[in-house]
């Protein structure tokens, strides 16, 4: 296959004049979401009422859309679940890997980890206590602070803030050698690079979709469970969902087969059927065409703004082997900047301390809106359009 994108990019919604390069954070509307939304509203919802949680559908569709988001990660089918949020299937995945290396008391993670998955670890440390600890290395020294001493490893493939991707190869099987079980973090990786977690042998998985897989605010995560561990992994978090038999009111807990038994709560039906438009364009592509186009166009954006806007400083890794489909600069009025360039149409992020953030998806995402975020950035440096008032004032969301 090879993937005509300006066919991917005509099923978007994007605001006419924008060049959106926060697909990253929270990718753009696929036109058929609207309406595949209003149809499980309105024929579904409201017709159906609850038979249509077996007329439509519903309660198979968290690991139909599993198996469809399996595909674009390298799973086997049938081991990839929807629903909930990241922070939750973050700490299933740790809690169930802790419970699976019992003689062992470290989580080892590293300081460009996303924030968030950190958080769920410390406050699993101090929940089961007994020694229990989370280990923070920097990204660079992962490798080397793998030991006999770790339970689990605990990594984002892609880190938030740079772009710099870990080698989920090398790292995967130096836990292994060592008695360790993976976790891996696929927000900024799942859409964004080729992943491979069947032929890594990654023990768990998760990630969100309302990033690189466009599924709209609050998209639903996934989590995904070796073969091996199907039927072994407990489920920290016993949900109703995750029952073995849900209908039949058992008083006590049973595991469902396999990863029917990382459901939790009630699935999201209407963030599904957005995702679901979404997925039927990513039907389109291969990844291995996304990240081709990916890697041309972070190369052309990072060579056009280095050689007009010397003050910014890369951030991103050069090397492609070790990128992501994103590029980060440092600025010291790196928000500023990023605001300046938001009144102009050109949409990226800022994250502390000092990081411009631009994420390229050749779903949407083309030369020429490279080359136009970098003239307007250009205008924006040459001329300090960000030194006012305005673009200094801090919002809630970065």
């Amino acid at each position: 296959m090879t993937t005509d994108f300006s066919a991917t990019r005509a099923l978007f919604h994007l605001p006419e004049g924008m060049v959106y390069l926060d697909g990253n954070s929270l990718g753009p509307m696929p036109l058929a979401a609207a309406a595949r939304v209003a149809r499980t509203v309105t024929d579904e919802w409201g017709e159906m009422l609850i038979t249509a949680w077996n007329r439509a559908g519903w309660m198979a569709q968290p690991s139909r859309v599993g198996d469809r988001i399996a595909r674009l990660i390298g799973a086997q089918p049938g081991h990839v679940v929807t629903g909930d949020t990241l922070s939750i299937k973050v700490y299933q995945a740790i809690a169930s890997a802790l419970e699976m290396n019992p003689t062992r008391r470290v989580i080892l993670s590293d300081s460009g980890n996303f924030p968030s998955d950190l958080y769920m670890a410390e406050g699993l440390c101090r929940t089961l206590g007994r020694g229990y600890s989370l280990r923070v290395v920097a990204p660079e020294a992962v490798l080397e602070a793998i030991d006999d001493s770790v339970a689990v490893t605990m990594i984002t493939e892609v880190d938030y803030r740079t772009g710099r991707k870990h080698d989920m190869q090398a790292i995967t099987a130096k836990a292994h050698e060592h008695g360790a079980i993976t976790v891996w973090d696929l927000a900024h990786s799942a859409g964004a690079v080729p992943v491979d977690l069947a032929g890594c042998e990654v023990d768990f998985a998760v990630g969100c979709t309302y990033k690189y897989l466009n599924a709209g605010p609050g998209g639903p995560a996934f989590i995904y469970v070796a073969p091996r561990h199907a039927e072994i992994a407990r489920p920290a978090l016993s949900g109703w969902l995750g029952h073995a038999a849900p209908f039949a009111f058992d008083p006590g807990y049973r595991p469902g087969r396999g990863i029917e038994r990382m459901r939790v709560g009630t699935p999201p039906i209407l963030q599904l059927a957005a995702l679901e438009a979404a997925l039927d364009i990513w039907d389109m592509t291969t990844m291995a065409d996304i990240r081709a186009a990916s890697l041309a166009l972070t190369d052309r954006f990072i060579a056009g703004v280095e050689a007009a806007c010397p003050s910014l400083r890369l951030a991103t890794p050069r090397d492609h082997a070790m990128r992501g489909s994103q590029v980060s600069f440092h600025h010291p009025e790196g928000y500023a900047i990023m605001q300046a360039l938001i009144a102009r149409g050109v949409i990226g992020d800022f994250r502390a301390p000092d990081i411009l953030r631009f994420g390229f998806t050749p779903l949407y995402i083309g030369a020429g809106d490279v080359d136009r975020a970098i003239a307007v950035l250009t205008e924006v440096m040459a001329r300090d359009l960000w030194d006012r008032p305005e673009h200094k004032a801090r919002a809630r969301v970065t």
